[in-house]
């Protein structure tokens, strides 16, 4: 990056969202198998975000986000667009300070995750299922209701506070040889990037996305944004086009971008359902996938992977539609 560039996330700004989310999130666990490790040959340590509140780790971003707001700004509450996990994340938050959620989701979101925005008292506004449709229909409910936008990845209070993932993962695991992330929009991966690159700075810090919905692999190869305008994953998390604030970071201090196929993912997504006996959605499972489908080369080295989510329809399980 140009030495002109203004400052992006900061250590300093990770360390103060995690004072200001004390409490009002979980310090996830990190959960092992002996059967995992075996198969590929390493130690795999799983952080288990889809233990997080709301269901995945958008809750400690949304949760930074809305708590750092002044209360002139908080006043008439806050709005984002999301397919889901963010969605249900800023509507918890904005509960516990009691001020409105306006939140806009495309028509095709999974239910289970339009009820747990419901379940938060978040008010659901439906748009298509495209970036500009999503951008536009929230630009017309923060002009008709005056909140304040918390976007669901390129803003870095969201970024600062998905950073402390990788803050309480190296603290368990200071010996990480690397760290693996689900990257969709990059909010989450920008954030584990920089704490994990402070606090550890020989660590890797790899992202992973689906085959289906490269743009952050082409972006990160490129050296600029190419945005996703038609992406076919069933990783419904993981559809966004990189934001300049979080791709910035992901230059800045990311080593690589590996992608995946939907075989896999629905390979790893079941192992973790069978073998760690924990629900994963798609998007949660992406960094396994990496390791199932044998992308990466990580024999002998210790493993974070991050499990970004378990939010998903229990009627529309992969393995059930490809039965039928």
């Amino acid at each position: 990056m140009s030495s002109n560039v203004a400052p992006g996330l900061t250590w300093a700004l990770i360390q103060e969202a995690r004072a200001r989310i004390l409490g009002k999130v979980h310090r996830t666990p990190v959960m092992t198998s002996e059967t995992l490790d075996s198969q590929a040959n390493a130690q795999l340590h799983f952080k288990c975000e889809n233990f997080q509140k709301a269901g995945a780790f958008k809750a400690r971003g949304a949760t930074n986000a809305v708590f750092a707001l002044s209360d002139s700004e908080a006043r008439s509450g806050v709005a984002t667009h999301s397919s889901g996990n963010h969605a249900a994340a800023l509507a918890r938050a904005a509960g516990l300070r009691g001020i409105p959620a306006h939140i806009v989701m495309p028509n095709n979101a999974p239910q289970a995750k339009q009820a747990s925005v419901r379940r938060y008292g978040g008010r659901i506004v439906f748009c298509e299922p495209t970036l500009q449709a999503r951008e536009s229909t929230v630009e017309q409910v923060l002009a008709e209701t005056g909140a304040t936008l918390i976007h669901p990845y390129n803003d870095l209070r969201v970024m600062a506070g998905q950073g402390t993932t990788a803050v309480e993962l190296l603290e368990d695991l200071p010996d990480l040889d690397v760290i693996l992330c689900p990257v969709g929009g990059g909010g989450q991966l920008s954030g584990i990037a920089v704490a994990a690159k402070t606090m550890k700075p020989t660590v890797r810090v790899i992202g992973v996305e689906p085959a289906g919905a490269d743009d952050a692999a082409r972006s990160f190869t490129s050296g600029q944004i190419v945005p996703m305008l038609n992406p076919q994953t069933i990783a419904d998390g993981l559809r966004s086009s990189l934001g300049d604030k979080s791709f910035a970071e992901i230059r800045r201090h990311v080593d690589d971008i590996v992608t995946v196929s939907e075989e896999s993912i629905i390979q790893a997504m079941r192992l973790i359902w069978e073998v760690l006996k924990i629900i994963v959605e798609p998007s949660g499972a992406v960094a396994y996938a990496a390791i199932v489908e044998g992308t990466l080369d990580v024999q002998g080295k210790r493993v974070g992977l991050v499990l970004s989510g378990g939010n998903l329809d229990l009627d529309s399980l992969p393995w059930i539609k490809a039965a039928c």
